[in-house]
């Protein structure tokens, strides 16, 4: 169902349109407050949301099943387990997250970086989330053992370990990590999307 969706504009709803502006405002907004240890955030977590979603897609083009998948629901169905509007969300959500981040990169709670701790506190969220989506039509685990704590551990950990760490690197640094994943992204997304017609 999500191969017969993707990339069509079949489904296409305008909402998408104020969700985009929405996107720009905030990153238009931080960029006019210089926020740019908080832009790093949202971009570096973008970055490996969407090198996740390439590698998803890959699984489903070499095993016939990805790991998850949108059959529906979505305006416009991006890659097979990922619709524009839950791209557009993670476009953001690093930002988001690092508003909880403490002054001090050093600072501790519950015993634990406060970096650590809004990660895996923002993963576990995310993922105990996903319990509820995968119980609409429109988010689909595909396999059995494939739940909340193989998500936590192996997608949303990743999301979030990046971005709240990302905050703290040198600019030059920051640059880099996103650079270089971008550049990976954009590869990639040329070639087995583009070029092969994989993905």
């Amino acid at each position: 169902m999500a191969l017969d969706i993707l990339r069509s504009g079949a489904n296409f709803q305008w909402y998408v349109i104020p969700l985009l502006a929405m996107v720009v405002y905030i990153y238009f907004n931080e960029y006019k407050k210089k926020n740019w240890k908080g832009i790093a955030a949202g971009l570096s977590l973008y970055m490996v949301h969407w090198l996740f979603e390439i590698a998803n897609a890959l699984i489903q083009h070499f095993t016939g099943h990805a790991l998850w998948t949108v059959p529906t629901g979505t305006a416009f169905l991006l890659l097979v387990g990922v619709g524009v509007e839950l791209s557009l969300m993670f476009s953001v959500a690093g930002l988001i997250y690092s508003k909880l981040l403490d002054d001090d990169p050093k600072k501790k709670i519950l015993g634990m970086n406060n970096r650590l701790f809004v990660a895996l506190s923002s993963a576990a969220f995310f993922s105990v989330f996903e319990i509820f989506l995968a119980m609409t039509p429109a988010f689909v685990w595909v396999y059995p053992w494939w739940g909340a704590l193989p998500v936590f551990i192996t997608v949303y950990v990743p999301f979030f370990v990046v971005s709240m760490y990302c905050y703290d690197w040198q600019p030059k640094t920051q640059m880099r990590v996103i650079g270089g994943l971008f550049a990976v992204n954009a590869a990639a997304l040329i070639l087995f999307a583009g070029i092969l017609r994989w993905i």
